[in-house]
């Protein structure tokens, strides 16, 4: 569902293989319990960010080393919230209510609220962003119709948002109140370009993230009967999409990861038109050639603006 989709601090060799440990238990709904090994831990953030998270995979190898394993342990957070409840989870409330407590400033009593306070300890990653993103898995928990634009962005916000603020203070920023509306924009594109993939598997499941009054406007959802719909859906992703990659010469590091997972999820959307826009029902489906293809050639876009600024081009790592 959502995109799973952040001051730079530098953290030595990375994570593995060390002995610090994170409060918690193995598993996401158990109770607390004893500490776990970061390097456990870690091992199954990885594993679960190649499995499930294929596209933003593909772009993580890009960032710097010293931060990549914290980025993976911020998708398991995220993704094990998220999968809570899109899977209907019996225990999906208490999933989300451990973090949310933490972000309120209590102790983490689980493993999600305490890989947060871990990675809290080491970047400047504030509370509120991280309640932001519960607000938005509660919206899942209990799905509400998103009367207007601006209830789609809202709801985009907090699902996806607020992933790139979080990324941002992996990634660090020279400028951070400069940094997080760009931030805050890739994320909400990434996921109005979800909504836009996914909108026949959501139907199926009794659910609808396009806003009320712009289904009315245009009529239908429908597959052959949507595609102005679509048009109208994919200029305004296309533009959180401008807005948040003109932002990306304010992160510290991690520019052409960033860059890269932007253009790839990006061919979402081309492919949607590819595909006649919605003409037929079911997901559209990026080729890893195209996926490759995209990211290419925004990594030459952002050598020649590093060129016309006069600095050197980002390293990889």
């Amino acid at each position: 569902m959502s995109a799973p989709t952040r001051h730079e601090h530098r953290l030595g060799e990375g994570l593995a293989g060390r002995t610090d440990t994170v409060s918690g238990t193995c598993g996401p709904s158990a109770p607390a319990g004893p500490g776990v090994h970061v390097g456990a831990v870690i091992e199954e953030a990885r594993a679960t960010h190649r499995a499930v998270g294929k596209t933003f995979w593909l772009a993580s190898r890009m960032l710097p080393r010293v931060i990549r394993d914290d980025v993976h342990l911020l998708y398991l957070v995220l993704r094990t919230l998220d999968d809570a409840v899109d899977d209907a989870w019996p225990d999906a409330t208490g999933v989300v209510g451990a973090v949310e407590d933490w972000a309120h400033g209590g102790a983490p009593t689980s493993r999600e609220a305490s890989i947060f306070d871990h990675l809290a300890a080491r970047y400047p990653i504030d509370p509120a962003v991280v309640a932001d993103f519960c607000a938005g898995m509660r919206d899942d928990l209990t799905p509400r119709v998103l009367v207007d634009e601006d209830a789609v962005d809202e709801y985009c916000y907090r699902v996806a948002g607020t992933v790139g603020v979080l990324m941002t203070a992996l990634l660090g920023a020279d400028d951070v109140d400069a940094a997080r509306r760009p931030a805050i924009a890739l994320g909400q594109a990434m996921q109005r370009t979800n909504i836009l993939r996914d909108i026949d598997e959501d139907l199926a499941n009794g659910r609808l993230y396009l806003a009320a009054d712009t289904v009315d406007a245009f009529g239908s959802v429908a597959p052959g009967r949507r595609a102005d719909l679509l048009r109208d859906q994919i200029a305004r992703a296309d533009a959180l999409y401008d807005e948040g990659l003109a932002g990306l010469h304010h992160l510290r590091s991690g520019r052409r990861a960033i860059a890269a997972a932007g253009a790839m999820y990006r061919q979402i959307l081309r492919q949607l038109e590819r595909e006649g826009l919605g003409e037929q029902p079911g997901r559209a489906v990026v080729s890893l050639p195209r996926k490759v293809g995209a990211a290419v050639r925004v990594q030459r876009g952002l050598s020649d603006r590093a060129a016309a600024r006069g600095r050197r081009p980002v390293a990889r790592s």
